[in-house]
């Protein structure tokens, strides 16, 4: 039998052990912590950082969205911990938007370069993962995305050990000798779960799924749209996923034949992704499923990684869209409210696949019916995240706008022809006003 030094990880392991109380004394003040994204927050070492962080002063808290309740975000803990969000969670808006955190533009495939290179470097990455295998190696689970860079760079790694973390394949393993401290944890991972399927999000969903080919790549996010697309692609086959974030829809879909990957151009027979929020049926479906190739967000974000894959299809959503197709994201009314993430990432991915289908998908109100979403322009303080240059398709309840190699005249008609009935008259009106279309 072959022995290596290796095998001595378990006695490293053993001196390691500790409450996550002593693992957050070993963090200084001054430092950038990194917490783990959406299901793989480590509840237990966020917690602690609050109840037991007297020593910390100037900390500054970096992450994606968390499922967690983000106590370092309180009022009166601003001498401690200062947070800036990559992407704007619910958990942490109101601090954004009263001034008591801040806010980083940036897409989600250049987070982990910022890391690298030491611009935004970090100092403590805080996260859970599975236990380890006979080699010492444990998986990070559910969240790879901005995780991997983060636990490569960082001086110090604490993490939270759960057995209810699956093991997932793929650039997801971190041997035990990177973790400064583990803290024994074994509690469900917090849940996504889906809402019900409204009609208007039903109809959007059957709308984008006549621009979906057999045999296309995938690329989905998070809400009623891509779960009303995914309901509406069961007469597919041989779709493929090549997508930042996996939910139970695509689980659904791989379970009922319509999802094999077989037809990727691009690490075919693999279904790629840098991140899992769902139920515990899908957190159990991924444990050690070969079919799940994890990646962090440098790679499944990289427009050039994405253009890859042939028919790549990329559905993202949108807040508004002006009627020379530039397309309002993150910001609501003139404040911050989620972020820029992966939608130019993929947008442009797509927009570079040969056979490639770039989409925005949007109900054409909100406000209960009172506000057009397809807009002459936006207000005040609106930021534009996606260009009218990006811009291919844009989907509502009422139907498809082609834009790509279109005037602006010939976009304004044919985002008034899905905008809500009430509101055509009034946004061709203002569309003549500002010359956009030809009175007459």
């Amino acid at each position: 039998m072959i022995h290596t030094a290796s095998e001595d990880w378990q006695t490293r392991w053993s001196e390691k052990i500790a409450t996550a109380d002593e693992a957050v004394r070993l963090i200084p003040p001054g430092q950038r912590i990194l917490i783990g994204s959406g299901a793989g927050e480590p509840g237990h070492l966020v917690e602690a950082l609050v109840s037991h962080g007297d020593h910390l002063r100037g900390n500054e808290i970096v992450h994606l969205m968390t499922l967690g309740k983000a106590p370092y975000v309180k009022p009166g803990l601003e001498h401690r911990f200062r947070h800036t969000a990559f992407f704007i969670g619910a958990n942490v808006r109101s601090a954004v938007q009263e001034g008591r955190a801040d806010f980083m533009p940036v897409f989600l495939s250049e987070i982990p370069v910022l890391i690298a290179s030491g611009r935004v470097g970090i100092d403590v990455a805080l996260i859970q993962v599975s236990p380890p295998d006979r080699h010492g190696f444990v998986s990070l689970g559910v969240s790879v995305d901005i995780v991997r860079a983060a636990v490569d760079t960082a001086a110090v790694v604490l993490a939270e050990v759960n057995p209810q973390m699956p093991r997932t394949l793929g650039d997801s393993f971190l041997h035990v000798d990177r973790i400064a401290r583990l803290v024994p944890v074994d509690e469900p991972l917090p849940e996504l779960g889906e809402g019900p399927i409204d009609a208007v999000s039903r109809e959007i969903g059957k709308n984008v799924a006549t621009l979906i080919p057999d045999g296309a790549t995938l690329q989905l996010g998070i809400g009623k749209i891509p779960d009303a697309t995914l309901a509406s692609l069961g007469g597919r086959s041989d779709l493929g996923i090549h997508t930042e974030m996996l939910s139970d829809g695509v689980m659904r879909l791989v379970q009922a034949g319509v999802i094999n990957n077989r037809r990727k151009t691009f690490l075919p027979g693999k279904l790629v992704t840098s991140f899992i929020m769902g139920s515990r049926e899908l957190y159990e479906w991924v444990h050690d499923n070969p079919l799940i190739e994890m990646r962090g967000s440098l790679f499944t974000n990289d427009p050039f990684q994405i253009a890859r894959n042939e028919n790549m299809v990329a559905i993202n959503s949108a807040l508004a869209v002006d009627l020379t197709g530039q397309v309002a994201a993150d910001t609501v009314r003139g404040q911050f409210f989620s972020g820029i993430g992966g939608q130019v990432d993929f947008i442009r991915g797509a927009a570079r696949s040969k056979g490639g289908r770039p989409i925005i998908a949007l109900p054409s109100t909100a406000k209960g019916g009172t506000v057009s979403r397809i807009q002459s322009t936006f207000e005040e303080g609106t930021g534009v995240v996606t260009s009218r240059g990006d811009i291919h398709y844009v989907v509502t309840e009422y139907g498809v706008a082609d834009l790509w190699g279109k005037n602006i005249a010939q976009r304004a008609q044919a985002l008034i022809s899905i905008a809500h009935p009430d509101f055509r008259s009034t946004l061709l009106d203002e569309a003549k006003e500002r010359c956009y279309v030809f009175p007459g």
